[in-house]
């Protein structure tokens, strides 16, 4: 693709690589037979090829973003299921993450508008804070059927309430900072993200996270003042509160990293483990880009870490079919493919995988709270696929995905409970369900 940057916005950097990106494109529109809101709205301005001529346009003028751009762009799940269909290897995600930054600055939207995104910001990656938050919203969860209207901000808080658990798990003990010694001799040792809302939403995963390594030798530290990775801010364009919450992380993990060392940092979120993992790339211009660059070579997602360590089982074969949901920032934005279902078959499932197993869910971090429309028909035929598994569980690697799926006839559980479960861990709550349900 042809650009007309000039000498001085190629000379910010954040420009200099989005040209790169522009100009890695071929116009082929092979990304639209894979793009879901392509599939569901037919636009060709909701396909990434229609985005990218959006984005491209913006950029390239210097101007305040229009509705036009801003409509399209929102719309974009960042599932990036682009990106593993292009042929030319166009970095969609950091382009869109450009673009979505650049319309923070330029643009300004309606008021309600600003105030859910400064609402979600404030709340989401603060443990504490969405705690409080989902406690009132599951008091207030059964007059979700009674808002009125079909606006978008009546959508929009009907998503939210229809969303927020019937009860809220109490903290896990865990989550502290601490370290959890290898059982037996050490093999490794390991920093874990415990995130945020995950370990707020379901706080067994740290736990079943922290039980298997340690039976397998590798140590676990639960660093001091890590936190949210930043991801739910940086997909809103909110850069400087981003790269604020990733840099306490940086920090928190390095100082590990100057003592007894890590051999690893954990990540059992696939969305926080796409971000982790790109922390040298959003700091590569920044004082502490080194060390970056450091953290961001060692994040693995928990289903690289078992396999690098040889998980195994301990009990016999369940008997149970697990159609496995791969989550799009794990297939899409690490590539791991086969790992989480290699685990699952020696743990002795059996692993269906549902149709259109590339085709995002519709969760994408807080995307089924700002697009709850299209949200929903994703997540419809998401679990109509899935059913047509005849499966009794469904298992996947990202907490978004099990709470957008979770809700419907077949229980949803992380990969990592499983595996645990199987290993001598307890029976995930799910199992009960699913064998109710059989």
């Amino acid at each position: 693709m042809q650009t007309t940057f000039s000498p001085a916005q190629l000379a910010d950097p954040d420009t200099a690589e989005s040209n790169r990106i522009l100009r890695s494109c071929v116009h082929c529109g092979m990304c639209t037979a894979t793009c879901p809101t392509f599939l569901l709205l037919g636009d060709e301005l909701d396909s990434p090829r229609g985005r990218i001529y959006l984005i491209k346009e913006m950029l390239e003028g210097g101007q305040p973003a229009t509705e036009q751009v801003v409509r399209h762009v929102d719309r974009c799940l960042s599932c990036l299921s682009c990106m593993t269909t292009c042929p030319s290897g166009v970095h969609y995600m950091h382009l869109v993450d450009h673009a979505r930054a650049y319309i923070e600055q330029t643009y300004r939207r309606p008021w309600p508008e600003r105030a859910l995104r400064r609402v979600l910001s404030w709340v989401l990656p603060h443990p504490g804070r969405f705690r409080l938050a989902l406690v009132g919203a599951g008091l207030a969860r059964p007059l979700a059927r009674w808002v009125p209207g079909r606006s978008m901000a009546a959508q929009r808080l009907r998503a939210m309430l229809r969303l927020a658990p019937a009860s809220v798990p109490s903290p896990s003990d865990v989550e502290r900072p601490r370290v959890h010694p290898a059982i037996g001799p050490r093999r490794a040792r390991v920093g874990l993200l415990t995130g945020c809302a995950q370990q707020v939403l379901a706080p067994s995963i740290n736990e079943a996270t922290i039980r298997l390594l340690t039976r397998m030798g590798v140590e676990v530290v639960v660093t001091k003042d890590q936190g949210c990775c930043g991801a739910l801010d940086h997909h809103m364009g909110h850069h400087d509160p981003a790269m604020r919450l990733a840099r306490a992380n940086i920090a928190a993990w390095s100082r590990e990293m100057a003592g007894e060392g890590l051999d690893a940092i954990v990540v059992n979120a696939s969305g926080c483990g796409t971000t982790v993992k790109d922390y040298g790339f959003m700091f590569r211009d920044e004082p502490d880009g080194d060390a970056a660059a450091k953290v961001a070579a060692l994040a693995a997602d928990i289903s690289e870490v078992l396999t690098r360590f040889a998980y195994a089982p301990t009990r016999p074969a369940p008997g149970l079919t697990v159609a496995y949901h791969a989550a799009c920032a794990l297939q899409h934005g690490q590539k791991i493919v086969n790992e989480p279902k290699a685990l699952l078959r020696s743990a002795g499932f059996t692993v269906k995988e549902p149709a259109e197993g590339h085709i995002c869910c519709g969760s994408a971090g807080t995307y089924n709270l700002m697009q709850p429309e299209i949200a929903g028909q994703l997540k419809a035929r998401k679990q109509g696929n899935i059913a047509r598994t005849g499966a009794a569980l469904i298992a996947s690697g990202n907490i978004g995905c099990l709470t957008q799926l979770g809700d419907g006839a077949i229980p949803a559980v992380h990969t990592v409970e499983l595996l645990d479960w199987m290993a001598g861990g307890p029976e995930p709550a799910a199992i009960a369900r699913a064998r109710v349900a059989a």
